[in-house]
């Protein structure tokens, strides 16, 4: 499969467990914590959920030093397919909440992510999300947490890569479901009311095979800027279209550098594209980072990040005992060390602050060419209604 654009919000192993933990729907040993990955394992963003799958089993050996135990309390993760289905997600949390997990984990669907969000302030559970970037996730409540950049933060290094947006016409290309209209109202916020420019979407249905009309559209609208955020196995073809109705001699085209999988499949037009990045295993070379290419064999990829990440969140609130309010209390505020680099989760509104970065693309080889650090890419503060 062959994906592209700002990964989703947007997202394969199943009945399996990390660290020696039990099968899906066995009850937990006696002083574990149950916890239940809920993810993509199918549909349009799997590959997605199997990187988020394989970073967390890394990322929970790391913070566990291998022992798959918080103190004496063994950590215990079963996993379950959204299939990037909201009712079907909603379904599975409320059995998994009835069985007395407190903690949830895993989405990379931002649609998924705006359903479960709620359901855990209403059972009182704690959510760590994964890749979804919505950024209506940051501040929706005091239970849940991302574990993944947002939608504002990709945007905010698009103005960093493209100089003067004032008075200038930028359009979004996207699909039209909640990530890429999370990414309109992104772009709108930070390049049109905050940046001058005048923005407008092109929508295109998720199911759309032929993208030659669209591609005009975007021809006709003479944009100094096109901001392209796609995901899934449509991207080859879309930017095979771009290229033949001429796109990229038209104007600037930014977008997000996705999985590794998909670094072919910008063809011709790679060396034309900026790129923002919110992480390619080139880009760092830390103790996280080295400690999850090495558990991973391979090279990590954009959603390992994200795994890897929740487990180290995971542990720190176990670390707290088995009262969710005091889990909170011990993420807010916390600083340290993943994958990406210093990472932060903001009091206030749950915004997890981290390096992004600026990335060019030769063949199927990243390179870095710019980091904007935690501060620079923070999103506005939310502040969460207690």
């Amino acid at each position: 499969m062959k994906r592209s654009g700002i990964a989703v919000a947007a997202l394969l192993v199943l009945g399996l467990t990390a660290c020696g933990g039990a099968t899906s729907g066995a009850g937990p040993a006696e002083g574990a914590v149950k916890v239940g990955l809920v993810t993509s394992t199918s549909g349009l963003v799997a590959g997605y959920g199997q990187q988020f799958t394989e970073g967390f089993k890394a990322g929970l050996d790391y913070a566990t030093k291998g022992t798959g135990k918080v103190g004496d309390t063994a950590v215990e993760v079963t996993y379950h397919d959204d299939a990037s289905d909201p009712a079907k997600a909603t379904a599975v949390a409320t059995d998994l909440i009835g069985k007395g997990y407190k903690i949830l984990a895993g989405t990379v669907s931002s649609g998924v992510a705006m359903q479960l969000a709620p359901l855990a302030a209403q059972n009182k559970v704690l959510y760590i999300s994964g890749a979804a970037a919505a950024d209506t996730v940051t501040g929706i409540n005091a239970y849940t947490f991302r574990s993944g950049r947002q939608t504002w933060q990709d945007v905010r290094v698009a103005e960093a890569v493209v100089d003067g947006v004032q008075g200038k016409k930028v359009v979004v290309f996207a699909q039209d479901y909640a990530f890429g209209q999370a990414n309109v109202a992104a772009v709108q916020a930070v390049l049109g009311e905050a940046g001058g420019a005048t923005v407008t979407p092109v929508l295109v249905p998720l199911k759309t095979a032929d993208f030659t009309p669209f591609a005009r559209q975007i021809v006709d609208a003479e944009p100094d800027l096109l901001f392209v955020a796609w995901a899934g196995d449509t991207a080859a073809n879309m930017w095979q279209t771009l290229a033949q109705q001429d796109v990229f001699q038209h104007t600037k085209v930014v977008t997000g550098l996705a999985d590794r999988a998909t670094f072919s499949s910008f063809g011709p037009a790679g060396d034309k594209i900026n790129f923002l990045a919110h992480y390619f295993a080139e880009a760092t070379d830390n103790e996280p980072a080295k400690a999850m290419a090495t558990t991973l064999g391979k090279k990590p990829d954009i959603f390992h990040t994200d795994g890897f990440t929740a487990a180290q969140m995971l542990v720190r609130a176990i670390e707290q005992g088995d009262d969710v309010d005091k889990m909170i209390s011990g993420l807010e505020g916390w600083t340290f060390l993943g994958p990406k680099g210093e990472m932060t989760v903001r009091a206030e509104d749950h915004a997890l602050l981290q390096p992004m970065f600026q990335a060019t693309l030769s063949g199927d080889v990243p390179q870095l060419t710019g980091t904007l650090q935690p501060d620079q890419a923070a999103p506005p503060t939310t502040p969460i209604k207690r």
